[in-house]
């Protein structure tokens, strides 16, 4: 039989530099990859390893469940192998070079650019061992532990109980291998067996099945698989699966074993405050368990592989993902980069084939930010025919950026489509969403379409009473929130949508509103500690168990003018309490309740929303004036960049874009442009000018994700400037020598 031993503990040295003992799993990220600067270290780290003494008779096997992004692996000295994609198991047989005792396992890892995805995007690229490492010891006749990071069992299960086994011994010539399917209570109820041949097919039929339905029973079942020789069982291994059926429709969406199931839901990046990508497995429950209060039933796993140990919570949880490989923002030509794409889609789909959980594989996020040409149209349509070729049981899926004409090309090569859409944040406003939904569905009406991101920055420290887009309040987030769910509550046709994101997620590049490293869009913050109000917004549309939500207990200052009491509800109707009188009850309307003009006292108030047996209860102060610690400072100041507007004052009326000689103009590509300081300098203070501080804020990511494109069209992504102030900015442009 196997045995697996996790190994905890390595010695790491950076390139050039001194080991030191680590605990794995471990990343070299942890903390200059969340502070902000876009200056965390990416290069090569050696990790060393010392391994168990091998067992005579047997081989011994190592076995990596992610390392980012590149590792080469050699065992006393001797190379055996390289793997490229940093978010995949893989593993390598040790047992020609092991020895006797004093095994030495050396681990060549860099999170460096090269050719491997993900290129560049919008959170960091953490380095390292940063999941579990285990030693592996299996007989001579085993399951092929190489078959793509697999377990080397294939179940492929049909709602009417037919059950079809795909197995991949090694080295069991002459051995039977013998299958159990097993229910949720262990019983055995389907047997068989057969000779053992490199792939062995086998098909058990069972009786009227327990199917797999979501959040409501995600009823699991687990094959047993053995080779068994002589009455011996020389390997075991277990899988586990669900028995159903599925489709999505375009006008009704997604249906589940003939139930119409609108999924809504959140999506999620992996790292947590201090830890990066190397989390343990509490911190996976934990993320679990706060998706699961909020009410969603659907997880988008962005932007890459996520931790077997995730996809094992959502089997038994009962969420339907989405899962997908980091071909993300930026596509680059040549065989090294295609054949990465490739290879990372078909160890996703290898490594998850059997979780009952996953219903979409997704071939590429925001891909279009680069250019469009027809190598890239080749790669996603290889991706889709790859994913259909091994598994035609799922659907393959995409996220479009919002620039994405309704009718490109894009949206006709997987079997369902999703945009990525921030209107109300980085352009334009939230009641636009609605209205480009049904012109894209009257267009395409046979596309199942989804929405699989929207969001807006929430810094809880920011407050207003009359929010606005840009204030980083939380006030705005939730108003934008609460927008979104108005507007996806009246279009079935939806086959999903996806918050970004359920947890605010490190991206060392972003220096925005006034918090330098991090993506804010979460609904919970990056340490996990605090639920901010947008959470309950979607609690109380998601939730059917009787809840209240005050919202506002960070604002906690209240000035005459900023006194509106806001609930968030799930009840048909809410009554307020202040300083325990009651003030008024109120009928919910779009799962909210607001209280105007609240009576406050001087000082300490306890406001107390209730509803039945549902309460909460915060404490407001009554005030004289707005608190100013509730107001993000000057834009400028905060990105501590200097006096910008004076570098492009010009109150000339011309509107003709010139594009002089060795010159700048923004007819440069993104990449050059931005590549010079004094460039972005004058960039930014015009996009001030503008209003567009996220922007502003994201150059660095633009030239990094939009490098390719000319500048001029870049802008177009985040809002349409006038020929006016385009020709402005241009002049500007023209002023710096190249």
């Amino acid at each position: 039989m196997r045995t697996q031993t996790l190994i905890t503990v390595a010695k790491f040295a950076k390139w050039g530099e001194s080991f030191e003992t680590v605990a794995l799993p471990h990343t070299w990220n942890n903390l200059d990859g969340q502070d902000g600067g876009n200056d965390y270290w990416r290069g090569i780290g050696t990790y060393e390893i010392e391994l168990p003494n091998p067992t005579a008779g047997k081989k011994q096997y190592i076995e990596f469940q992610g390392a980012n992004h590149v590792a080469t692996v050699y065992c006393n000295g001797r190379e055996m192998g390289t793997h490229r994609g940093g978010f995949s198991t893989f593993r390598y047989d040790l047992t020609p070079a092991m020895k006797a005792e004093g095994n030495v396992l050396s681990v060549v890892v860099t999170n460096a650019e090269s050719a491997i995805y993900p290129q560049t995007a919008d959170f960091t690229f953490y380095g390292g061992l940063y999941r579990d490492v285990n030693f592996i010891e299996v007989n001579e006749a085993h399951f092929d532990l190489l078959k793509d990071g697999t377990a080397g069992v294939f179940v492929t299960p049909h709602c009417t109980g037919k059950t079809r086994l795909d197995l991949f011994p090694v080295n069991a010539c002459g051995a039977t291998l013998i299958v159990e399917l097993k229910d949720a209570d262990g019983k055995v109820v389907g047997t068989a067996g057969a000779a053992a041949e490199e792939h062995t097919n086998i098909i058990i039929d069972i009786a009227n099945p327990h199917l797999w339905h979501g959040m409501e029973d995600p009823y699991c079942y687990t094959a047993v698989a053995k080779i068994v020789k002589d009455d011996v069982v020389l390997d075991e291994v277990e899988v586990t699966y669900g028995y159903r059926s599925f489709h999505v429709d375009p006008n009704t969406g997604f249906w589940l074993n003939g139930k119409n199931v609108p999924l809504h839901g959140v999506s999620r990046h992996q790292d947590r405050q201090d830890k990066g990508w190397a989390i343990a497995k509490e911190d996976h429950e934990q993320d679990i368990a706060l998706i699961k209060e909020i009410g969603a039933n659907t997880i988008r796993l962005a932007h890459y592989q996520h931790d077997q140990y995730f996809y094992d919570l959502c089997d038994h949880t009962g969420f339907a993902l989405w899962a997908e490989i980091p071909f993300i923002s930026r596509f680059i030509e040549g065989k090294e980069a295609y054949e990465n794409t490739m290879s990372q889609m078909k160890e996703l789909v290898a490594q998850n084939y059997n979780h009952p959980s996953i219903f979409f594989w997704g071939i590429s996020n925001e891909i279009l930010i680069g250019a469009d040409n027809e190598p890239l149209r080749k790669n996603l349509r290889d991706l889709h025919a790859l994913a259909k070729a091994m598994d035609p049981s799922r659907l393959t899926t995409l996220a479009q950026v919002t620039m994405t004409p309704m009718d490109s090309e894009h949206n006709y090569i997987t079997d369902v489509v999703s945009y990525n859409h921030y209107f109300g944040w980085y352009f334009g406003e939230a009641k636009q969403n609605g209205p480009w939904l049904d012109k894209y569905h009257e267009i395409n009406p046979m596309i199942p379409l989804g929405v699989s991101e929207y969001g807006s920055e929430n810094i809880v420290k920011w407050h207003s009473a009359t929010p606005m887009n840009h204030d980083y309040t939380e006030e705005y987030a939730n108003e934008y929130h609460h927008d979104m769910l108005k507007t996806f509550a009246t279009r079935p046709y939806l086959w999903s949508t996806h918050v970004w994101n359920m947890f605010d997620f490190a991206a060392d590049a972003r220096d925005e509103g006034g918090v330098q490293g991090r993506n804010n869009k979460g609904l919970v913050t990056y340490d996990r500690a605090l639920k901010k109000d947008a959470f309950y917004i979607y609690k109380a549309y998601w939730t059917t168990e009787p809840m209240v939500y005050v919202a506002g207990r960070r604002f906690a200052d209240r000035a005459p003018e900023e006194r509106n009491v806001t609930v968030y509800t799930n009840c048909d109707e809410v009554t307020l309490v202040v300083n325990g009188v009651e003030v008024e009850t109120k009928a919910a309307v779009d799962h909210a309740v607001v209280f105007e003009n609240v009576a406050l006292n001087d000082g300490a108030n306890t406001v107390t929303a209730k509803s039945g047996d549902a309460e909460d209860t915060i404490t407001l102060n009554g005030v004289a004036e707005h608190n100013p610690d509730y107001t993000l400072p000057d834009i400028a100041a905060a990105m501590e960049t200097g006096n910008w507007f004076d570098d492009i004052a010009d109150n000339s009326d011309s509107e003709e874009i010139e594009v002089i000689d060795g010159y700048y103009s923004i007819e440069d590509t993104a990449g050059v442009l931005l590549a010079n300081e004094e460039c972005m300098k004058i960039v930014k203070g015009w996009l001030m000018t503008q209003g567009n501080l996220t922007l502003a804020s994201m150059l660095t990511t633009v030239r990094d994700m939009m490098g390719f494109n000319k500048f001029s069209a870049s802008l177009s992504t985040f809002g349409q400037p006038t020929q006016k102030d385009l020709a402005q900015l241009n002049r500007q442009l023209n002023k710096v020598q190249k």
